[in-house]
C-alpha cells in the first residue's frame, strides 16, 4: 500500500475532493462556492500547509491541513493540524501516518514551538491515533458559537 501512495502539496484541482472529504468528515453539506473561495485563500497563506495523499492516478485519497500562527504565550510560531481525512478504503493502512510524516517534513524546514491538534470528543479513534503519534493531552478546548446582536445593537 505505501508504495502506491505519494504525499504532495494540495493544489487547486484537489478542491472538489477535499470539499467531499470535509462534508463526510463533518457529516454536513457545506456551501461549495464559499468553500472554494476559502480553500484558495488557505492555500495562498504561507503559514498554512495543505498536503494530499494521492493514489497511483494522482487523485487524492486523503489530506491533512495545518495552520501556523505566532502565539505570544508560546513565544513564537505554533502549528495546528486542522483536518486529517482518509477515504474509508484506505483507513487503517498507514495513510494517515504518511500524511502526518509528510507534514513533519515540511515543518522541519521551519522554526516553530509546537505542533498541536484539537480532536472532537466523539472521535475516540482519532484521539488514540494522535496519542500513538506522540501528541500529549495537555489542554481542553472550549468552543462558543457567535452571539447574535441584542436588541438594536449592530443596526
Amino acid at each position: 500500500m505505501k508504495n502506491e501512495i505519494t504525499i504532495r502539496p494540495a493544489k487547486n484541482h484537489d478542491a472538489r475532493k477535499i470539499f467531499n472529504f470535509l462534508c463526510e468528515l463533518e457529516e454536513q453539506l457545506f456551501d461549495q462556492q464559499e468553500f472554494e473561495i476559502n480553500y484558495r485563500l488557505c492555500l495562498a497563506d504561507i503559514n498554512n500547509i495543505y498536503l494530499v495523499a494521492a493514489g497511483t492516478d494522482n487523485v487524492a485519497i486523503g489530506y491533512i491541513s495545518c495552520h501556523g500562527q505566532i502565539l505570544l504565550h508560546h513565544g513564537g510560531m505554533v502549528f495546528e493540524v486542522q483536518e486529517l481525512f482518509v477515504e474509508k478504503p484506505y483507513r487503517n493502512k498507514g495513510v494517515g501516518r504518511q500524511l502526518l510524516k509528510g507534514l513533519e517534513g515540511y515543518l522541519n524546514k521551519r522554526a516553530y514551538k509546537s505542533l498541536e491538534v484539537a480532536v472532537n470528543k466523539h472521535r475516540a479513534s482519532a484521539r488514540k491515533f494522535y496519542i500513538s503519534e506522540g501528541f500529549e493531552e495537555t489542554h481542553v478546548k472550549l468552543v462558543r458559537a457567535p452571539h447574535p446582536p441584542k436588541g438594536g445593537e449592530g443596526k
